[in-house]
C-alpha cells in the first residue's frame, strides 16, 4: 500500500481547507487521519471502516472536520471548517487492516503511513 496526502497549505483562522489521501497498491480495510502539531504527540483525527462506512472523529476534530472517500475507494477526503490556530500540524493518512473502528483511534492499529501534508493556521 501506497499513500500520498496532499491540500495542506497556509489559512486564516476559520477558513477551510481540503486534504486528500491518495491510495494505491492493495487497499486495506480502514483509512485514518493523524497530525502531529509542533513539540506534541501524534494524534488521531478521524478514520473510515470500508466495510460499513463508519466515521469515528477525535474529541478535538469532532463536528468541524469530516472525512470521506470516492466511490472507487482510491481517494480518502478529510474535510476541514472552522479552522484554528491549534488545528496548525503535519497531517498524515493512514492504512489499516481493522474491521472494527472501535480500534482506528490508536496510531498502533495502522501499518502504512504517507508522508504528511503540513497545514499552518494563523490567527
Amino acid at each position: 500500500v501506497q499513500l500520498q496526502a496532499s491540500g495542506g497549505g497556509r489559512v486564516q483562522a476559520g477558513s477551510s481547507l481540503d486534504l486528500s489521501c491518495t491510495i494505491s497498491g492493495r487497499r486495506q480495510n480502514s483509512m485514518g487521519w493523524f497530525r502531529r502539531a509542533p513539540g506534541k504527540e501524534r494524534e488521531f483525527v478521524a478514520a473510515l471502516t470500508w466495510n460499513n462506512g463508519v466515521a469515528i472523529y477525535g474529541d478535538s476534530t469532532r463536528g468541524r472536520f469530516t472525512i470521506s472517500s470516492n466511490n472507487a475507494k482510491t481517494t480518502v477526503y478529510l474535510r476541514m471548517i472552522s479552522l484554528e490556530p491549534e488545528d496548525t500540524a503535519v497531517y498524515f493518512c493512514a492504512s489499516s487492516n481493522e474491521y472494527s473502528s472501535i480500534y482506528l483511534n490508536d496510531q498502533k492499529s495502522y501499518n502504512h503511513w504517507g508522508q504528511g501534508t503540513l497545514v499552518t493556521v494563523s490567527s
